[in-house]
């Protein structure tokens, strides 16, 4: 498969609703303080091609605190404090490798992206200080066309749905030609709920080594 996101991207940047979330976002940008910067809305799709994709780990919306979001979802530049939802997947993936005292740190996570782990946001804007400030703005009408183009285009995805927006995502997945994963978000709110002790980073790996992939190394 050697589909790039411009072959879809471009076409779903002509459709009207499309157009609206840019007219709505260059006034928001020019009026608030919106997250992330402009040229990284789009980071994710920059970092991971279309055909390069091993694993989709869906978040919510952007981090909305100053110099905090920068189109990964969940990560953050280095130099950034790590945020505490952060803290919770370093944790869960520390006690998953069983790697006690192993420490992180900054809190970018660009080498996951450049391993084939799409870090999307079912949200890709936010004002800052207002979390979901952008949720009726579009976004998750493109984002359900980007999770459907990569159901319907690529073999084999791992998905890791952590909190209740991303597992909204789950009708639009294949789950014959896809594995899947559910869990609680990550958040300090509902870390307990579920998703401390999900294993999903080694289990992620154990599929993608039975299946011929390139398993992720997490702690790069």
């Amino acid at each position: 498969m050697n589909k790039k996101w411009c072959d879809f991207l471009n076409k779903e940047k002509k459709k009207k609703y499309f157009i609206n979330i840019i007219k709505h976002l260059n006034i928001l940008y020019c009026n608030k303080k919106i997250y992330p910067k402009k040229k990284n809305i789009f980071k994710a799709f920059y970092m991971t091609e279309l055909s390069d994709i091993q694993v989709v780990i869906l978040g919510q919306d952007p981090y909305f605190r100053s110099k905090q979001a920068h189109g990964l979802a969940f990560s953050v530049p280095c130099g950034i404090k790590i945020p505490p939802t952060l803290k919770n997947i370093y944790r869960e993936l520390i006690n998953d490798y069983n790697k006690k005292g192993y420490i992180f740190n900054n809190g970018c996570l660009m080498n996951w992206a450049k391993q084939g782990v799409f870090l999307l946001n079912t949200i890709l804007t936010v004002e800052s200080g207002k979390p979901f400030s952008h949720m009726h703005l579009g976004w998750s009408m493109f984002t359900d066309k980007v999770i459907s183009i990569i159901s319907k285009h690529c073999i084999g995805v791992v998905f890791l749905l952590w909190g209740n927006a991303a597992q909204k995502k789950k009708i639009i997945i294949d789950e014959s030609k896809h594995f899947l994963f559910t869990a609680s978000h990550p958040s300090p709110f509902s870390a307990n709920r579920g998703f401390f002790g999900c294993r999903h980073f080694s289990k992620t790996n154990n599929i993608l080594c039975a299946i011929g992939g390139r398993p992720i190394n997490w702690f790069l």
